[in-house]
C-alpha cells in the first residue's frame, strides 16, 4: 500500500480524534453500519479512566463511552493485547457502567441501555466467525416461545408513557469483532469499516455512511508533521507491547512443552 493511500488507524481516530465534535461522523457512521441502523447522532463522547492521555497510559487498550440522541450509552473498546479474562472483564465493566447510571433512590426505570463494542486484535478462543452479536433472549420453557416484540410487553404491563426503553430492549447487548479472524471479503457494510480496522485503508467501493468521508480525511499525510511523528511513536509502542505479550506467550509455550516432554520420559505416562 502507497503511503499516500494509508489511513488514520481506528484506535487512534477514537482515542484522539472524537474529542473534537466535527469527527463525531467516524463514530456514527461505523454504528450505523454495525447496528444496522440509518442513522444515529452521538450526542457526547467521554473519555473512560483508562483512556488518557499521559506517557504512563497503557497503550494496548482504547476505550470511550459514547451517548446518542437515543439516550443510549455505547461503550467501544479496542483491546490490542491478549487477556484470558477478557470476556470476564467486558461483563464487569458493562454491569459496572450499569450500576453507576442511576443514583440511590433513583426509579429502575432510569437504567442507561447499554450497548458493549469489542474489537479486538487477538483472538478470543471463540468460535470461527470475526463477528458475533449476544443479547438477552426470554424463552418459554414449555411453549419455546421466544418474547422479541417490545410491543407484547408494552401492551400488557401498559408502561409509564416516559419510560425510555421497555423491559425488553433495556437489556445490554454485546458486539465481539476478532480483526485476526477477518478475511478481507465484503459482504455486508460493517465488513467495510472492519476492512478499515484490519488493513488501515478503505476498500474501493465502499459505500456505507461516512466511510467516503474516512477516506478523504483520515489520511496520514493530511496530518500535522508533529502529529505525524506522535502517530509514529503511537505505533511504534504497539508493536513493542505486542511483542511483549507474543513473547510471553511463546516463552509460556515453550515451558510447557519442555515440562511435558520432562514428565514423560521420566516414565509418568498415566
Amino acid at each position: 500500500m502507497s503511503k499516500e493511500k494509508r489511513l488514520i488507524r481506528f484506535d487512534w481516530a477514537m482515542k484522539y480524534m472524537l474529542k473534537d465534535p466535527s469527527n463525531y461522523y467516524i463514530a456514527e457512521g461505523f454504528l450505523c453500519a454495525l447496528l444496522g441502523e440509518k442513522n444515529i447522532t452521538v450526542k457526547s463522547i467521554l473519555d473512560s479512566e483508562s483512556n488518557k492521555t499521559y506517557p504512563e497510559d497503557k497503550f494496548n487498550r482504547v476505550d470511550v463511552l459514547i451517548e446518542d440522541s437515543e439516550g443510549r450509552n455505547i461503550i467501544i473498546e479496542i483491546q490490542q493485547a491478549y487477556e484470558s479474562d477478557y470476556l470476564y472483564r467486558v461483563l464487569y465493566g458493562t454491569s459496572k457502567h450499569i450500576a453507576l447510571s442511576i443514583r440511590a433512590g433513583d426509579s429502575y426505570r432510569k437504567i442507561a441501555k447499554v450497548i458493549s463494542v469489542s474489537i479486538v486484535y487477538f483472538n478470543l478462543g471463540i468460535g470461527e466467525d470475526y463477528l458475533y452479536h449476544g443479547k438477552t433472549h426470554f424463552i418459554g420453557k414449555t411453549t419455546g416461545e421466544e418474547i422479541h416484540k417490545d410491543s407484547e410487553i408494552v401492551g400488557k404491563m401498559k408502561l409509564l408513557k416516559n419510560t425510555n426503553f421497555n423491559k425488553i430492549s433495556i437489556y445490554p447487548e454485546y458486539y465481539l469483532i476478532q480483526i485476526d479472524k477477518y478475511q478481507d471479503v465484503v459482504k455486508e457494510t460493517i465488513d467495510e469499516w472492519i476492512y478499515w480496522f484490519k488493513n488501515d485503508n478503505v476498500m474501493e467501493g465502499s459505500k456505507s455512511k461516512h466511510i467516503d468521508e474516512v477516506e478523504k480525511n483520515l489520511k496520514i499525510l493530511h496530518m500535522p508533521k508533529e502529529e505525524q511523528d506522535n502517530y509514529k511513536s503511537y505505533l511504534e509502542r504497539l508493536a513493542v507491547d505486542r511483542n511483549i505479550w507474543e513473547s510471553a506467550i511463546e516463552k509460556g509455550l515453550k515451558q510447557g512443552r519442555e515440562e511435558g516432554i520432562k514428565k514423560y520420559s521420566n516414565g509418568n505416562n498415566c
